[in-house]
C-alpha cells in the first residue's frame, strides 16, 4: 500500500506518492499562482495527486491516506485551514475539498514545517530519533518539533513558531507584529539585506565581483562564496549571521534538549561551513554545558523531498 504526500507551497504544488519504506516513487507538481481562489488551488492538487497516481502505477484503492503540508495554521478538529496569509486561504474548508477532488476518504493536514520535521525525524538526518527539531532557513526560518515521537502542535495547531522568538529585544520589526524576531536575523531574507547593507558600506568588497556589480543578484551564498575567497567584509557578515543562528539554536536546545537538532533550507545547504561554527558558540552557551549526552547538530538530507515525505505519513 502507499501513500501520497503533497507539499503545498506559495510556489509549486508537489505530490508523492511514498512506498512503505518512505521512498518517494513517482512526482508530479503544479504552479500555486497563488494567491488566488481556493477552489483553483485544490483543483491542482488533485490533478498533481492524479498525476503522480498514473506514473506510479496505482489507484485510489492503492492508496492509505493522503496527507498536506501547508503554510498556515490548520484546525484539525474543523477540517480547515483557518489561515495562510502566502496562499490568500481564511477557514478554508480544505479537508472536505480534498475528499471531494480526488476520492480518498483519509487525509490528513499540518503545517509545512511540521511536515518537513517529521519527514527528516523519519526517513532523514533524525535516524527516527523520539525527540527532534528540525529549523529552516528560508524566506523565513521555519521549525518543527518532535517530542517523544509526536509532534508538537499546541492547543490551537500552531506550536512551533521558533522563528518568532525575539533574540534582539526591541530589534528590526517582523511581519508578525513582533520587534526583533529571529527570523529577521536568521533567515536567508535576513542574510540577503546584511549582506546589501555591507556591500554598500564596502564598494572594493569581492562580493561585488561575484554579482556583476548588481545589488539586486545578491543570494544566500554570496557572502558565504566571498568569504571562502578571504574577503573580510564578508567575512564578518557571515560571522554575524552565524552568531544570530548560534543564538536561537542555544535558545531551542535549552527549551528542547533534542536529541538530533536539523538545518535545512537554502541556507543550510552551507553544511558544515554554517554548521561547524554554530556548534562551537553552542558548546559554550548551551545550559546543559556539562551534561554527558549533547544536541547532535546535523544538516537536513533530504531537501524539498522532506515536506512530501512528512506529510504522506501523517496518519502514522
Amino acid at each position: 500500500m502507499y501513500r501520497i504526500g503533497i507539499d503545498l507551497g506559495g510556489t509549486n504544488i508537489v505530490a508523492g506518492v511514498v512506498n512503505e519504506n518512505c521512498e518517494i516513487v513517482a512526482k508530479a507538481n503544479r504552479p500555486t499562482n497563488a494567491p488566488r481562489a481556493a477552489e483553483g488551488i485544490f483543483d491542482d492538487m488533485a490533478a498533481c495527486v492524479k498525476e503522480a497516481m498514473e506514473k506510479a502505477g496505482i489507484t485510489n484503492d492503492d492508496v492509505l491516506s493522503i496527507g498536506v503540508g501547508t503554510p498556515g495554521s490548520v484546525n484539525k478538529e474543523l477540517g480547515l485551514i483557518e489561515f495562510a496569509n502566502n496562499l490568500g486561504f481564511d477557514n478554508v474548508p480544505a479537508y472536505r475539498m480534498l475528499r471531494e477532488r480526488t476520492g480518498i476518504e483519509k487525509v490528513f493536514f499540518d503545517n509545512d514545517a511540521n511536515c518537513a520535521a517529521l519527514g527528516e525525524a523519519k526517513a532523514g538526518c533524525g535516524n527516527g530519533a523520539k525527540d527532534f527539531v528540525m529549523i529552516t532557513l528560508g524566506t523565513g526560518v521555519g521549525s518543527g518539533i518532535i517530542a517523544n515521537g509526536k509532534l508538537v502542535t499546541g492547543l490551537n495547531y500552531a506550536a512551533g513558531e521558533m522563528g518568532h522568538t525575539v533574540i534582539v529585544y526591541g530589534g528590526l520589526p517582523c511581519n508578525c507584529g513582533r520587534r526583533g524576531c529571529w527570523e529577521k536575523y536568521s533567515s536567508a531574507t535576513a542574510l540577503i539585506a546584511q549582506t546589501k547593507d555591507s556591500m554598500r558600506e564596502n564598494p572594493d568588497s569581492v562580493m561585488w565581483e561575484l554579482v556583476d556589480d548588481d545589488i539586486l543578484k545578491v543570494t544566500g551564498r554570496t557572502a558565504f562564496d566571498a568569504a571562502r575567497r578571504g574577503d573580510e567584509a564578508a567575512k564578518k557578515v557571515v560571522d554575524t549571521y552565524v552568531a544570530y543562528l548560534a543564538c536561537g539554536i542555544s535558545n531551542v536546545v535549552n527549551i528542547f534538549q533534542p536529541e538530533i537538532l536539523a538545518v535545512g533550507g537554502g541556507i543550510g545547504n552551507e553544511k558544515e561551513n554554517l554548521l561547524a561554527p554554530v556548534r562551537r558558540i553552542l558548546a559554550s552557551e548551551r545550559y546543559s554545558i556539562h551534561a554527558k549526552k549533547q544536541t547532535e547538530i546535523r544538516a537536513a538530507e533530504l531537501g524539498n523531498d522532506a515536506g512530501v515525505i512528512g506529510a504522506a505519513i501523517l496518519d502514522e
